[in-house]
């Protein structure tokens, strides 16, 4: 089943491919022919720094192939919806505390409570899904069962 993600989201993958392709990875193969050249590489603890930057930036450029491959632009320019879909901001307000949060369902990688933005596949985002202005969602943590209530459903360029 392919991953939703948002156009920016695609875009910010692929700049990160990109970077590590045709910028980290030249400069670590660099690095290790310069900590080769002093020598004795059993006690060259550049040459084994290099080595393991080099080990975590292959590791990153497959899993990034990975996920480019496996997932699937959800365009959200102009969309509307009266349900809660992928890529909708919500606002709801915490019934207990009466406090009163956003959010955006995004994709897995594009997920930044910082920036409200949570994925479509969280405790929250799932509940969301299907949702309509006024319906109750109630979201189950560890601590506690917290119950929203669906004010907004707006979709917004991210």
């Amino acid at each position: 089943m392919p991953t939703p993600i948002t156009r920016k989201g695609y875009e910010a993958l692929k700049a990160e491919l990109d970077r590590l392709h045709k910028v980290e990875r030249p400069r670590v193969i660099e690095a290790i022919a310069e900590a080769r050249a002093h020598g004795d590489l059993s006690e060259n603890a550049e040459y084994d720094a290099a080595k393991e930057r080099q080990g975590f930036i292959e590791a990153r450029l497959a899993e990034l192939k990975g996920k480019l491959a496996d997932c699937r632009i959800i365009d959200i320019a102009g969309r509307t919806s009266e349900t809660v879909v992928f890529g909708a901001t919500v606002v709801l307000i915490e019934q207990e505390a009466q406090a009163k949060k956003q959010y955006t369902l995004v994709g897995q990688d594009e997920a930044d409570l910082k920036f409200s933005r949570i994925s479509v596949q969280s405790p929250v985002g799932r509940a969301l899904i299907g949702k309509r202005v006024g319906d109750m969602v109630e979201v189950t943590t560890p601590a506690k069962i917290v119950e929203y209530e669906v004010m907004e459903i707006r979709f917004e360029e991210l």
